[in-house]
């Protein structure tokens, strides 16, 4: 599936600073590094829409791409690994929360996972975080990225495990 006029909006350091809450959200979270923005720039059939670097922890912002006038994809701060503070980590880590719990218009939330690494401690206790929202209604979703680094073997065990019966 490819999303037509998808275009960047704004970079919010806060989640006062977001556009104001009138069109559903749907927002992408994960470890920094797991593909945030290149499924991004894939759903979008772009290039460079996100931003997308080798190095974890470019994504600092809330960053809202407006489709079809409609609602928008939010791409949020990866956690766990990043080549900066912990400082840094830390604040970008309250305000992605703080958007999580408490953004009105946020719609749906994907999490991206690496199949090598799993569950992590740090999406489990995210896990947490949004459980209340997620029972309240809150649409949620477990993405996959990276297939293409496991082995056939690891792609055979990953898909088993994955199914619905």
């Amino acid at each position: 599936m490819q999303l037509n006029n998808v275009e960047f909006e704004i970079s919010s350091p806060s989640l006062a600073a977001c556009p104001k809450p009138s069109l559903p959200e749907f927002a992408f979270i994960g470890r920094s590094n797991v593909g945030k923005s290149s499924l991004l720039n894939l759903l979008a059939g772009r290039k460079s829409l996100a931003r997308v670097s080798a190095t974890p922890g470019h994504t600092k912002l809330i960053n809202h791409f407006r489709v079809d006038d409609a609602w928008y994809l939010v791409d949020l701060p990866g956690y766990g690994y990043a080549a900066v503070s912990r400082t840094d980590k830390e604040r970008w880590q309250r305000v992605m929360l703080n958007y999580l719990m408490s953004r009105e218009s946020l719609s749906a939330v994907v999490l991206l996972c690496d199949p090598r690494l799993g569950l992590t401690e740090l999406d489990e206790a995210l896990l947490d975080a949004i459980r209340p929202r997620v029972e309240q209604g809150l649409k949620f979703l477990i993405v996959l990225t990276k297939a293409d680094k496991l082995t056939r073997a690891e792609q055979a065990k990953i898909l088993s495990i994955t199914k619905l019966n």
